[in-house]
């Protein structure tokens, strides 16, 4: 067993200036490639310059025109649930300087477990990360557009953030937990609701994004309204699943998917279908796949486990809970500890992480979201960019 931690951590900001580039023309985006090819400042002058009428309201249209969301990145997570807002941005600061090419930030009203301590505002976070780094994709993982969020406001907010950063922000969405939305609506429809409500919100958002006047009178919403100014291309819109028939609303709906690595395998040809049956190639969609990891022994394990312990049962039954007490003591009483981590790579040597990230890639992700519910969040980060990501990412070269 190699273990490198106490060894000197390096920095990395990777430069994806080239690859942007090459998409962007790939698409004939060609003004705009030339602002990326310009660098940071050209980059954020061309959110002010007047974009193509003729955008469409499909973002799985514009896909391609996004630097690198196609091909296989490592990102990171940022849990708002265990961690304040200050400390996030700092961590995602330091995890770009590793090699991560994206941060992912969850979206809540309160945290899953009581004894995870914090919450704060994703779209906050998320606008503070954007001014403090240079190249990473920023994006929630994920926000429910349905009840405690309204999706025209949805829609403004994203459109903003991708003026503000071009061609670096991405939108997660899924149908949402009672702990968030019920807590702040008093509203907690059945699944079949919760998903139809998804389906029609997301429309919404896409309508909303090319700028035109919509009039819309849904079975759950109407929206009379346009975004007024200029339309930046439309960030990706992932969609959150976690079960077979969420894995064919994300391929039919979705420009991609936000999943876990059980899901994601056993379930990826539900995606597939999903995406053909609206005339789309599962090959040009993203896949999110969350993969949780520790950097160190059982004891860290355990540490971890205990905030996330909700985990295997959370998209089964604790999704309908909308107190994280509650969580919290059904998942003491109903979960053992080590079944938490029992498919977590849980080492100090490198090649077991390494082997976990090149899994799902193989498998067909796109993107590996690495997610740590240790305490020492540097640690993790630090042991990434030394010892984990230089070889991913010479292996991904070579697949």
């Amino acid at each position: 067993m190699r273990n490198y931690y106490n060894e000197a951590p390096v920095a990395r900001l990777a430069s994806t200036d080239l690859n942007r580039r090459s998409l962007l023309k790939s698409v004939g985006v060609v003004a705009i490639a030339s602002a990326v090819g310009s660098g940071l400042t050209a980059k954020l002058s061309a959110a002010n310059a007047p974009q193509d009428s003729k955008t469409p309201s499909s973002t799985s249209d514009k896909i391609r025109a996004h630097r690198n969301f196609l091909t296989p990145i490592v990102g990171f997570m940022l849990a708002h649930e265990q961690f304040p807002v200050s400390e996030l941005v700092q961590l995602g600061i330091i995890a770009e300087q590793a090699g991560f090419d994206l941060l992912a930030s969850s979206d809540h009203l309160q945290p899953w477990q009581a004894n995870e301590h914090h919450v704060g505002e994703a779209w906050i976070t998320m606008s503070a990360l954007g001014a403090r780094t240079r190249n990473v994709w920023i994006g929630p993982t994920v926000t429910c557009p349905t009840l405690r969020y309204n999706p025209a406001v949805v829609a403004e907010a994203f459109a903003s953030l991708s003026m503000l950063y071009p061609e670096r922000i991405f939108l997660g969405v899924g149908s949402g937990e009672a702990l968030n939305e019920q807590a702040a609506t008093g509203v907690w429809p059945k699944w079949e609701e919760r998903s139809e409500r998804l389906i029609e919100a997301t429309a919404i958002i896409r309508q909303l994004w090319t700028g035109k006047q919509v009039s819309h009178r849904g079975k759950y919403y109407s929206v009379n309204t346009k975004l007024y100014g200029a339309m930046p291309i439309p960030p990706p819109l992932l969609m959150a699943a976690n079960g077979p028939k969420a894995m064919h609303r994300a391929g039919q709906y979705g420009d991609g998917v936000i999943t876990d690595p059980k899901t994601w395998k056993q379930h990826k040809a539900e995606f597939e279908a999903g995406a053909k049956a609206a005339g789309k190639d599962p090959r040009r969609m993203p896949a999110l796949v969350e993969q949780f990891v520790v950097v160190g022994n059982q004891q860290d394990a355990e540490q971890a486990a205990q905030l996330w312990r909700f985990i295997p049962k959370a998209f089964k039954r604790y999704y309908n809970f909308r107190d994280p007490e509650v969580i919290q003591q059904r998942a003491a009483a109903e979960i053992p500890l080590q079944s938490v981590y029992a498919k977590w790579p849980v080492s100090t040597d490198p090649d077991i992480h390494i082997k976990a990230l090149m899994e799902l890639f193989k498998e067909g992700a796109t993107i590996v979201n690495v997610h740590s519910g240790q305490n020492d969040q540097k640690r993790v980060i630090e042991f990434y960019g030394n010892h984990v990501l230089p070889h991913v990412h010479q292996q991904l070269k070579e697949i």
